[in-house]
């Protein structure tokens, strides 16, 4: 069984920066790539959901629309050159976010085949990452997930396979674990005979069973301990949140509601947040949400569930076996479907 207390000391990872990553730990090379991709406006979705394992190469992504394959290393005294086909999906990115959910979904759907139709050589592969980590906020529902998935999927096929020796340095390497991602937790169609996918997969698989395992205790901001196997007999939502994230907002409200519901009937939700408690209290405060919220300002528990972007969520049911979770902002909905794994309904 795995465990943490908050006890126990600061994890070597609570340099990492909240909303962005320390551009200290960045190599000096790839760190002047993304200085000069900054000063392009672009969607920056993917900061929020990036740890410090992938800061280097996701700082390049996200500012630049993620562009890929291993010319981005050499594009230091080069500027980025945006094609006009190019161009307006990148215009669209950048507001797909503040659409509403029903437009939103048709225009995520049609981003997806004007990706789909850019030419090779292009920043293909770059453009469909972006939108497949935009998808999974809410719900655009199946058919609009498969159409992402299968954009992304074709860019990867169409990238060079990589030699051992710039292996380390694979952009497409975010890619394929975004795939596993969607053919894992949102239940798309995609495949590929690339190792690299593979080896996502496992990673997801191996992660579960860590999660299964998992065991600890955290404070909330009362004082009041909480310890995750202790609540057997109980509905138990872990969510992964921080006051920066704008899909953790969002969602925030509906499990307050959810907890309102639910909470009579055996529902607890244990939301963690790896930010200082001077930060958390008064964002609490002003929104009155009741649920309890914990601190793991050490990230002790979020390495212990191996969280690498937030919104997560993990539900486990009276017995404990975890029975559902997301990789993402979720509507109400989506949470009630959830906890009916667990036999709230």
């Amino acid at each position: 069984m795995m465990a943490v207390t908050a006890d126990e000391p600061p994890s070597p990872r609570s340099h990492l920066l909240k909303g962005q990553c320390n551009l200290s730990l960045i190599p000096a090379s790839i760190k002047s790539v993304a200085d000069k991709c900054l000063t392009t406006e672009l969607p920056l979705s993917l900061m929020s959901r990036i740890t410090l394992g992938l800061c280097a190469v996701a700082w390049m992504f996200a500012a630049a629309v993620f562009l890929s394959g291993p010319s981005a290393l050499r594009a230091q005294k080069q500027q980025i050159v945006w094609s006009d086909s190019e161009k307006p999906i990148i215009e669209q990115l950048r507001k797909l976010r503040s659409l509403p959910d029903d437009e939103r979904a048709r225009v995520t759907k049609r981003l997806a085949v004007e990706i789909r139709q850019l030419p090779l050589g292009s920043h293909k592969l770059g453009l469909a990452n972006s939108l497949a980590n935009l998808v999974t906020e809410g719900d655009p529902g199946l058919e609009t997930l498969q159409e992402v998935a299968t954009t992304l999927a074709d860019a990867l096929r169409e990238q060079p396979v990589p030699s051992a020796a710039a292996a380390g340095n694979d952009p497409s390497a975010i890619s394929y674990a975004t795939l596993a991602q969607l053919v894992r937790y949102e239940h798309v169609q995609a495949s590929s005979d690339d190792p690299r996918f593979r080896a996502a997969m496992a990673r997801l698989e191996e992660d579960d069973r860590s999660r299964q395992s998992a065991d600890f205790t955290l404070a909330d901001l009362t004082g009041k301990r909480w310890t995750l196997k202790e609540l057997r007999g109980r509905v138990v939502l872990v969510n992964f949140w921080a006051t920066w994230c704008p899909p953790c907002r969002k969602e925030m409200p509906d499990m307050e509601a959810l907890y309102q519901r639910f909470g009579p009937k055996g529902l607890v939700i244990l939301a963690i947040s790896d930010e200082e408690a001077a930060k958390v209290q008064p964002f609490i405060a002003e929104r009155h949400f009741s649920y309890p919220i914990l601190l793991d300002p050490g990230r002790k528990v979020n390495e212990l569930f191996r969280i690498e972007g937030i919104p997560k969520s993990f539900v486990y049911d009276r017995e404990g076996k975890l029975v559902a979770q997301a990789i993402d902002m979720r509507t109400q909905r989506q949470l009630l479907e959830m906890l009916a794994h667990a036999g709230l309904e």
